[in-house]
């Protein structure tokens, strides 16, 4: 019965969409309030129960590893200077027994190949898929990840995290479609990516979460490249039903789509209103400035 202990975090894409910010650092350092994208996706895996992170990574994303790293500089200066809380905070950016593996993408060849990337350290192990683009913040029910987890844990299968989205946006996501069910868990009897509003075959919209089983390696390296000539990580996943059960999972939480301008403001403005050194004052400054509009 083996647990998910590792998580994949691809993290080679370009950013297109924060030019110039990310001409030279990476869209995944891109802070909400005072922590970068890719360590929220980490505090949540790791809140999950994992132990190896595996980043797969391109030109340009040093930034990611140097995060992760060890500061020595830094830490010997905060500590010289008695600034013990700025100390700590630098020294749980990787808990203890947490372990950093990074895996170069020579090409971008889609998400599919992304995870299958991963391979050789992930082997037939169940293994969670965090994109920090997305950012899920599970609130009072804890980390979306655990959510997800605790799932596959008592069904032991691949599980999908999956939100409700309006019809007009499926051309957006992975859409699936289920056995019927009213709770949260489903069957997934499909999965199409990117379909038109009038073919879609439900409005529940896959996320950047997934948790899968080793099996879906197989169904990567068997796949043929599709649009754009990437590996589709969602063809994958329709091969791989053909042969297991692959469950939905409609999470607990508020998803901030942090790859588009608007979403990742609403991001800002959302944590930063509960940040406790600042949320305070930035709640009267909105309140004043809603006022004076």
């Amino acid at each position: 019965m083996k647990k998910v202990t590792k998580a994949v975090f691809p993290v080679a894409g370009m950013g297109s969409r924060f030019l110039p910010a990310t001409k030279a650092s990476p869209k995944e350092m891109m802070p909400i309030v005072d922590k970068p994208l890719i360590q929220y996706a980490v505090e949540e895996a790791v809140a999950a129960g994992v132990t190896d992170l595996v980043f797969i990574t391109g030109r340009s994303k040093r930034a990611i590893e140097d995060h992760f790293d060890k500061a020595y500089e830094l830490e010997t200066e905060l500590e010289a200077r008695g600034k013990h809380a700025l100390l700590q905070i630098v020294r749980d950016t990787v808990p203890s027994g947490v372990n950093c593996i990074y895996i170069r993408q020579s090409e971008a060849l889609g998400l599919g190949h992304a995870v299958l990337c991963a391979a050789s350290v992930i082997g037939d192990d169940p293994f969670a898929v965090l994109l920090a683009d997305d950012l899920l913040d599970g609130e009072g029910a804890g980390s979306v990840m655990k959510q997800m987890v605790d799932v596959y844990n008592y069904n032991r299968c691949s599980v999908l995290g999956v939100m409700e989205v309006p019809r007009e946006e499926t051309r957006q996501y992975g859409i699936v479609s289920s056995e019927r069910n009213e709770g949260d868990v489903r069957r997934v009897t499909a999965i199409v990516e990117k379909p038109d509003p009038a073919a879609a075959p439900s409005t529940l919209a896959v996320v950047g979460r997934y948790i899968l089983t080793g099996r879906i390696f197989d169904h990567l390296r068997n796949l043929k490249p599709g649009a754009g000539g990437e590996l589709q990580l969602t063809d994958a996943i329709a091969s791989l039903l053909q042969e297991e059960a692959v469950l939905s999972y409609q999470f607990k939480g508020t998803r901030y789509d942090c790859g588009s301008k608007l979403g990742y403001l609403k991001a800002t403005v959302e944590l930063g209103l509960r940040h406790p050194e600042t949320g305070a004052e930035f709640e009267a400054y909105l309140s004043a400035r809603h006022g004076r509009i």
